[in-house]
């Protein structure tokens, strides 16, 4: 349902464990064992028998999820993985990279074996089917998943004393309109650069399609409207989380942690994520290169009378010359970025005859 604060999670772990690390590592040990743990989702359970992966031992993948699970009245649903990333620590070129994996991509959904959208495949086998399907579209090996929900995203935002974010026109009025933000005495935010609070800020990421009272698309600040201008929101709401984290004295940076960490699940042990933790600050980068996928020029629009299973329009990967449903040229440009792609300049993906440009 939006990018969750899956970045600004990682952020946490990563800034309370140079803290920790540094101070007194049972701190560290007793604030990760808040996490959830579910060894029988495991990543490394996953039978990938058959499916060709590339992996590299310098890099690390990490499935990033966005689970719009909340405890509230009347709602039971087990929750919508609408938020798919691949976070990545590549120690080989010495870059963090975040890949975007659109929720209402077309792909062939492994237990179904059909063409559904991506953020379908948790509900056919929780985490482990949605790995499996991103193997078998995409053919890259991941390492760990972390999971997040509604919760742990507020929390986060107030935790940190919220965050700025300009809003349009069209965005004020469609939150102070509707019930994305669900306390009503939250909705009154206005046009310009403003502090939302965490119940704000939710609500900001959840836009995706509609039009405000008098009419008018809602866009962003960059002109962009439904899901791309979602996953834009996001994006700019954990980048600045990560700016507010970084402002922040270290000693608060446990308290946070202890606020928010029994609201995430992982199949990672605490020694991997120490490790993994250390590993970044050794890294001494905290630029963070971004893609999406599918890549513009690789998809074109697909409609539910096309694809029945679909559920809805979708996001139809192509190689770039056909228009028939394939997702080999995005697996291409997504290995080009995860293990090719060093940071020095502007992303390309090139194929023959052709060059274009990471937006």
């Amino acid at each position: 349902m939006w990018k969750k604060v899956i970045l600004g999670i990682l952020v946490i772990l990563s800034a309370v464990a140079g803290f920790a690390v540094a101070k007194v590592e049972s701190t560290m040990q007793y604030t990760l064992n808040q996490v959830k743990r579910d060894k029988d989702s495991a990543l490394s359970k996953v039978d990938l028998s058959g499916i060709e992966l590339e992996s590299d031992d310098d890099i690390v993948n990490i499935l990033l999820i966005g689970n719009d699970y909340r405890e509230e009245k009347l709602y039971t649903a087990s929750g919508l993985t609408d938020v798919m990333m691949i976070g990545t620590m590549d120690k080989k070129h010495n870059t963090l990279k975040i890949t975007t994996l659109m929720r209402d991509t077309l792909v062939d959904v492994t237990e179904k074996e059909e063409l559904r959208k991506l953020n379908s495949a948790y509900d056919f086998g929780g985490v482990k089917n949605l790995y499996k399907t991103i193997a078998k579209n995409f053919n890259i090996k991941l390492d760990g998943y972390v999971m997040v929900g509604f919760d742990a995203f507020e929390k986060l935002v107030n935790a940190v004393g919220g965050v700025k974010v300009e809003l349009t026109d069209t965005e004020a009025r469609y939150l102070n309109m509707t019930n994305y933000i669900r306390k009503h005495k939250n909705r009154k935010v206005k046009v310009g650069e403003q502090i939302l609070n965490g119940d704000q800020a939710l609500a900001y990421c959840r836009i995706r399609k509609g039009k405000d009272k008098i009419g008018e698309p809602v866009r962003t600040v960059n002109g962009l409207t439904d899901d791309y201008g979602r996953t834009w929101r996001q994006r700019t709401v954990l980048s600045a989380v990560f700016d507010e984290m970084k402002s922040l004295p270290k000693q608060d940076w446990i308290t946070i942690a202890n606020k928010v960490l029994a609201s995430v699940e992982t199949d990672l042990d605490n020694s991997h994520i120490l490790g993994y933790i250390k590993d970044v600050i050794m890294m001494g980068t905290t630029e963070i290169y971004q893609l999406q996928i599918p890549r513009n020029g690789y998809f074109r629009e697909g409609t539910k009378a096309e694809f029945p299973t679909s559920e809805g329009d979708s996001l139809v990967p192509t190689n770039g010359v056909s228009t028939d449903f394939d997702t080999s040229e995005n697996a291409k440009i997504l290995h080009n970025f995860v293990f090719q792609y060093d940071g020095k300049k502007e992303f390309t993906y090139e194929k023959p005859g052709e060059q274009t440009t990471l937006e």
